[in-house]
């Protein structure tokens, strides 16, 4: 079957070194994490798979095991599934749809728009590191909703708000931090360095 990134010319001048650029940027070890990471969520056997940037998008591209992946975790976590419909089918179109709908279902779980990557980007494998990004958030966001199973990156800290009554914060006012430039009442009185210099009428 034709490939819509089969059909393509090759990138040439600045998209060749900007594509150059993010290949280089790509962490085969933070995939090799993210395929034990899914192994162990879902039960697969990516991280049995051939490793790297395009094998792994490849794996990937269909965005079953991405829907299948925000499901249990929104399930995990106490949500209804956010994928409704998964397509089996190997339709190109029916392939970025699930990844789509992956997209959409990630910032309804809690991700940020700037750690989400586009559809491109996986189906036609232009920045997995984004993607490898996107499952970090991932992650972080299901630990911080209360999924206790294994996880990658870090959790993302909770809001700490501080109530500071207006007593507290006018002795605040009235202490001076080092960074200000406070030298203890120290001068450089009393101070010489090598010979004075002698200005003759």
């Amino acid at each position: 079957p034709n490939k819509m990134s089969e059909n393509r010319a090759d990138k040439s001048g600045l998209a060749k070194d900007i594509q150059r650029k993010l290949e280089a940027k790509y962490d085969i070890e933070q995939e090799r994490q993210c395929r034990y990471w899914i192994d162990s969520v879902l039960g697969e056997n990516l991280s049995e798979k051939e490793g790297g940037m395009y094998n792994f998008a490849q794996v990937l591209k269909d965005g079953q095991i991405l829907c299948k992946l925000l499901n249990k975790l929104s399930e995990a976590t106490g949500g209804a599934p956010l994928v409704k419909k998964v397509n089996a089918q190997k339709m190109a179109f029916k392939q970025m749809e699930n990844i789509e709908q992956f997209l959409k279902g990630c910032i309804a779980f809690g991700l940020k728009a700037g750690d989400c990557f586009q559809t491109a980007d996986l189906y036609e494998a232009q920045n997995m590191s984004q993607v490898l990004v996107q499952l970090y958030a991932l992650s972080s966001v299901a630990i911080k909703k209360g999924f206790t199973g294994p996880s990658i990156g870090v959790k993302i800290s909770d809001e700490n708000k501080r109530e500071f009554s207006k007593e507290q914060i006018d002795q605040g006012k009235a202490v001076i931090g080092l960074q200000m430039g406070t030298n203890k009442g120290a001068s450089q009185a009393g101070m010489n360095l090598g010979k004075t210099r002698a200005i003759m009428d």
